[in-house]
């Protein structure tokens, strides 16, 4: 009998530290827990949230840090994911996006003394228990448009982004001046499929890309993104991955992919709040850094491989000053860019 007690009291002990802020690691294994809250694009996004995971993966496979996730279906999930980690006592509470800069927010003011990561917003840079992660991802679009003005056939090339707001055209800048940059005669249709979760709008959208005449396709979109990739092999044009290497998705049709590398600030907040070196404010994470970068894949000839390497080297020395704001894309190149 006494065995039979100490079987059930042993099972119960793991059915709650399954349900604990590390429940997805070895439990008891992490000598810190971190829990991530993604977007609304899920954490199967093929993109940004699952990036982020992925470092987080990392970190629990290298570092012993316990760590889970919690999906948000909506914006009102986000305070609700974020009080549940809060809830779990986890050292560090990562959210996915700058859709979550209010929750964490609120969250932070509410909570002083629980550590917070935030991807891409620096809205709350002037929290003292929030950082701030961010990405020049214009860089990134910037070589991947570069490639596409090389590449394209028809001088026809599209861009499809989530959400227009100021760090998402951060993107089409990028992509629309590379392009330009690399072949004046292009023509870049552009949409917006204001959603990062909704692939049959972003196949939609690259659908009447394509009708139009576009021959290869960038998206910025997240999960919307996976609909854009699938409209391009089934119309057998090229496409542009984000965030990660995406080319597993369509290796025949994804030339390559404008890397921001997501897992790689997870990883780094994580290990920095089990080392105990954790800061808030603003971190910038850039090409010089490896922090953004774009795919070399096998479907570029060599010539196009040197050309954009030779555009990256002056990126990185400063000849180039990729654009990043509405001013500074107009100035060089006008009033084209139609999404901000």
């Amino acid at each position: 009998m006494l065995k039979k007690i100490l079987s059930v009291i042993l099972a119960a002990t793991m059915v709650l530290s399954l349900a604990a802020c590390g429940s997805t690691g070895d439990a008891g294994k992490g000598k810190i827990k971190v829990g991530m809250v993604t977007d609304t694009g899920g954490v199967n996004d093929g993109s940004f949230n699952q990036s982020s995971w992925a470092g987080l993966q990392r970190a629990e496979k290298e570092l012993g840090i316990e760590v889970n996730y919690l999906e948000s279906k909506n914006d009102s999930d986000y305070a609700a994911n974020i009080e549940t980690f809060i809830d779990e006592e986890c050292d560090l509470i990562i959210g996915v996006g700058f859709m979550l800069a209010d929750a964490i927010s609120a969250a932070a003011a509410a909570n002083p003394d629980q550590k917070f990561a935030i991807i891409d917003d620096s809205t709350n840079a002037d929290k003292s228990n929030v950082a701030c992660l961010m990405f020049e991802q214009s860089q990134a679009s910037y070589l991947v448009g570069y490639i596409a003005g090389l590449t394209t056939k028809s001088n026809n090339v599209g861009f499809v982004i989530g959400m227009a707001n100021p760090v998402m055209n951060e993107f089409g800048y990028g992509y629309v001046a590379g392009v330009l940059d690399a072949n004046p005669n292009a023509k870049v249709q552009m949409s917006n499929a204001n959603s990062f979760a909704d692939p049959g709008q972003g196949k939609s959208n690259a659908t009447a890309m394509i009708t139009n005449g576009a021959d290869i396709i960038f998206h910025a979109a997240g999960g919307t993104g996976l609909g854009v990739i699938e409209a391009c092999k089934e119309a057998n044009i090229k496409a542009i991955g984000v965030d990660s290497d995406q080319s597993v998705l369509a290796p025949e049709h994804i030339i390559t992919s404008a890397l921001k590398r997501v897992d790689n600030a997870s990883y780094d907040i994580a290990k920095a709040v089990l080392e105990d070196t954790y800061k808030s404010g603003v971190t910038v994470y850039d090409l010089s850094s490896s922090g953004v970068d774009y795919v070399a894949s096998d479907l570029l000839t060599d010539d196009v491989k040197k050309a954009v390497e030779d555009v990256k080297a002056k990126i990185l020395s400063g000849e180039i000053v990729v654009p990043k704001t509405q001013a500074d894309f107009e100035a060089k190149h006008g009033d084209v860019y139609t999404l901000d």
